[in-house]
């Protein structure tokens, strides 16, 4: 078996974490029941792009209980955790080819490893596989049903190709589904952000300003939970109607340029390049701690930060401290990457449990769905969104109300009004 991995020594150490998150992920744990005796992928080879977490472990376990021979690697290069990665390749015998803190030539290289098996579906964190497939690889575009997307980064490449007429296959936009956006982003990326933020700085957010640049459901999330630890957050957005959001949920909404003379720690989440830049760097206070939990480290303008320095140094394992010519200093945090993942353990597998459900019921949808699928970026199909929601309440032992029949007919019909 092919793979490329640190050191396979690490395999004891991430077999027992890949069980501990398996402890919290029990709608997956119901999937693997039902795919390990009714095998709806069997014959199918599956190429995940994935950050290669316990969680992600999880995940392609599920999809070989299916029946899938599965191939991943990385959809970052620094969140991959070296010990998972392990155990994939020797307890579990899943090809992998992730390395954490790989050179951008290797992370290339890893994905078309994965690839290189011929794959029937594609499962993307980011779109970095089918973005590969699109320019160097159609001719893999013959054995491809469909596939799967995890990110709103990817999510937006993907509907870009489509809008163009460019997307050779179908692809299910798992990012959209209201059990992983609502839950996964805002609930996940805000826990494992600010997690991130203080594992790679030990510094005290209560009473510290800081800023979140995006309020879509990310930067709900980290504002929410930065509030819940005592700072002073204040939103920057470039959509009305998310800034009008922000002022009524009651953060203070600012220019950029104006919160960067105020801000103690940034964290962008937009999904989008240069957030900060040169004209923001330059109006920060000494010491200012800037951070992204955007997919790609786009978000901050390093190469201008850089020209900007007269030195570097790296005071902490995740930071890189800049001093900039007037003396001043600006600490970036994992290299402008995912800080959830750079320097902590990214989303709680209780979280990760329904975006995994979706990835792994979306990939039995296309194995048995793709002759009708049209080369479009859809929807997660509504019954499979709403039974994860119900699966996630009978595994929390919650149960709640159905409608009587005098009610569902009162929405269904017209007739009845005051």
């Amino acid at each position: 078996m092919k793979y490329d991995i640190k050191d396979i020594k690490l395999a004891g150490k991430g077999k027992l974490r890949i069980e501990w998150a398996n402890e919290y992920m029990n709608v997956l744990t119901l999937i693997r029941k039902h795919f390990s005796s009714e095998k709806p992928l069997k014959g199918l080879k599956v190429a995940c792009c994935l950050h290669v977490t316990t969680e992600t472990a999880n995940l392609a376990i599920t999809l070989k209980a299916g029946g899938a021979e599965v191939y991943i690697c990385a959809s970052n290069p620094l969140s991959t955790q070296d010990d998972v990665a392990a155990s994939l390749v020797k307890d579990y015998g899943i090809p992998t080819f992730a390395i954490k803190g790989e050179d951008n030539k290797t992370y290339y290289r890893h994905i078309i490893d994965a690839i290189s098996c011929g794959p029937n579906i594609t499962m993307d964190d980011g779109a970095d596989v089918v973005s590969l497939i699109h320019k160097e690889k159609k001719h893999l575009v013959e054995n491809i049903l469909g596939g799967t997307e995890e990110t709103t980064t990817g999510v937006i490449r993907l509907r870009s190709l489509e809008k163009q007429g460019l997307l050779m296959y179908p692809i299910i936009a798992v990012n959209d589904a209201d059990t992983k956006h609502l839950f996964d982003n805002r609930y996940g990326t805000g826990q494992s952000t600010i997690d991130g933020i203080v594992r790679a700085t030990n510094v005290l957010l209560a009473g510290s300003n800081l800023v979140v640049a995006g309020y879509g459901w990310c930067g709900r999330g980290v504002a929410m939970r930065a509030r819940g630890l005592g700072a002073n957050v204040i939103i920057v957005e470039v959509d009305p109607t998310k800034a009008l959001e922000a002022v009524m949920d009651g953060y203070n909404v600012m220019p950029l340029k104006e919160a960067c003379k105020k801000a103690d720690v940034f964290v962008t989440v937009t999904g989008d390049i240069s957030v900060l830049r040169k004209e923001h760097f330059e109006a920060m206070k000494d010491g200012a701690i800037v951070s992204n939990s955007g997919h790609f480290n786009v978000e901050i303008d390093i190469p201008a930060l850089e020209a900007m320095s007269k030195k570097k140094r790296k005071v902490r394992e995740f930071v890189d401290e800049y001093t900039l010519r007037d003396g001043r200093r600006i600490n970036l945090l994992g290299e402008g990457r995912l800080i959830n993942l750079a320097a902590a353990e990214g989303h709680p597998a209780s979280v990760m449990d329904m975006s995994f459900a979706n990835q792994a019921l979306c990939s039995e949808y296309v194995a048995k769905n793709y002759k009708k699928l049209s080369k479009k970026v859809y929807k997660v199909p509504e019954f499979i969104d709403k039974n994860i929601a119900k699966l996630k309440l009978t595994s929390l032992g919650i149960k709640i109300d159905t409608l009587t029949k005098e009610q569902r007919k009162y929405l269904e019909s017209w007739e009845s009004g005051t």
